[in-house]
């Protein structure tokens, strides 16, 4: 009997969802390897493996058999693909291109890892970013540079605008993933892309005020309110936005701090001067890696400290997505002084999400930790923090709170479908 790899679903799916690998033809009992692959856009190579053993019956099911070792252990059905690492250092997983799916290469070898050498049998699992009916639009209006993704149907849907941090570019994967859980999102670029600035300077909110206003105006963007999402600087551009601009209903902070960094913020005639940072502050960890968490200068005077966003201006509630082994700068703390913050001037206390064993790339379910990498600034590979599995498992549920906050301030919807892993 000739050794099959099944996947559930068969045909392609999104990034953001689970598959059901099977091995079927195996004997009772056989060692196995399985191997996964990817090359990205650049053909940067991503490899994983897991030693496994068949059942009684010859079969292998990584939703009920546990990996006994490789790059993960234990019961991870998803293990082959979040554990994929690059082989070139420092490199981090992205898609620049959400046009086109990746394509996983699965391979079962007989054996356990050395040994194993024997290919029994082999399968190609392609992941895309847009699901069917999804519409991309790029958009370059006024100033703004950005793409507008709009789910299927007739609408109008309820309107995100997606940023991302300060590596700059034009980021879309999150978008059109949003897309296809029916949110119409704008991914904005605000530097190093096209005739935007190549290097990221000051923050001047009236870029992102037009962003919103093209959003706002827009037929299949349902009012009367935004949503902003942001990730690290993109998400102190979107604490910013909600603090001076109107019309957002709701904001999703992922590893934030809620200040001002290195360079001021203006909107007309209001400024926020920068904390700074002090680069003696940086450390050398033991693996040789940069680490910068505590680079920025002190918080002096809490959460009225003037360089922090003045979020209590914010008309909607804010949700805070927190890495708690964050090593660019410490989110949690940040997110703790923010609560206090909107409580003193009589807010609600907002939502805050705080992960363990999470790092600072919080991305959508899947994504494999990036846990190092070369800053846009300093030129040098940094630390990010996060372990994997642990950070695994904190996309997966930021992923579905995210939607549900979102659902429920722009749609007024409860929750969303819960993961079927």
């Amino acid at each position: 009997m000739s050794v099959t790899v099944t996947l559930g679903p068969a045909g392609r799916c999104r990034w953001d969802e689970p598959v059901r690998i099977a091995v079927r033809g195996l004997a009772p009992g056989q060692p196995v390897t399985l191997r996964a692959s990817l090359r990205d856009e650049k053909d940067a190579l991503f490899r994983a493996h897991a030693r496994y053993c068949a059942d009684a019956h010859g079969q292998l099911d990584l939703e009920r058999a546990p990996a006994l070792g490789g790059s993960f252990a234990g019961l991870e059905p998803m293990g082959l693909i979040w554990a994929l690492e690059p082989e070139k250092p420092f490199w981090r997983f992205l898609k620049r291109d959400v046009q086109t799916p990746f394509a996983v290469e699965l391979e079962v070898l007989d054996g356990h890892d050395p040994d194993a050498q024997w290919l029994l049998g082999r399968a190609v699992h392609e992941r895309d970013f847009l699901a069917p009916g999804v519409r991309r639009e790029p958009v370059r209006a006024g100033r703004v540079r950005a793409t507008l993704f709009l789910p299927p149907g007739p609408g109008p849907f309820p309107g995100i605008i997606d940023i991302f941090g300060v590596g700059g570019a034009l980021l879309e994967y999150r978008a059109s993933l949003l897309a296809g859980h029916g949110f119409a999102t704008l991914a904005l670029a605000y530097c190093d892309f096209e005739d935007l600035p190549k290097k990221f300077d000051t923050i001047h909110l009236d870029y992102f005020e037009e962003a919103l206003c093209y959003m706002l105006q827009h037929t299949q963007v349902k009012g009367p309110g935004i949503g902003l999402l942001g990730i690290s600087l993109g998400a102190d551009i979107c604490l910013s936005m909600a603090s001076f601009l109107k019309n957002i209903s709701a904001t999703v902070s992922i590893n934030g701090s809620g200040f001002n960094g290195n360079k001021a913020i203006y909107y007309k005639e209001n400024s926020i001067p920068p904390l700074g940072h002090d680069l003696r502050r940086m450390k050398v960890a033991f693996s040789g890696l940069l680490d910068i968490v505590d680079i920025r200068n002190d918080i002096v005077g809490g959460c009225e400290n003037p360089c922090m966003i003045p979020i209590e201006k914010a008309q909607g509630p804010i949700l805070f997505i927190v890495g708690q082994d964050d090593h660019n700068w410490r989110s949690e703390l940040y997110a703790q002084i923010a609560s206090e913050r909107l409580q003193a001037h009589g807010k609600e206390k907002p939502q805050i999400i705080s992960y363990p064993g999470t790092g600072h790339y919080i991305e959508p379910p899947y994504f494999p930790m990036c846990p190092a990498s070369l800053h846009k600034l300093l030129d040098k590979p940094v630390m990010w923090g996060g372990e994997p599995r642990a950070h695994s498992k904190a996309q997966v549920d930021a992923w579905q709170q995210i939607q549900t906050f979102f659902h429920k301030h722009l749609n007024g919807k409860k929750s969303v479908k819960p993961s079927k892993l």
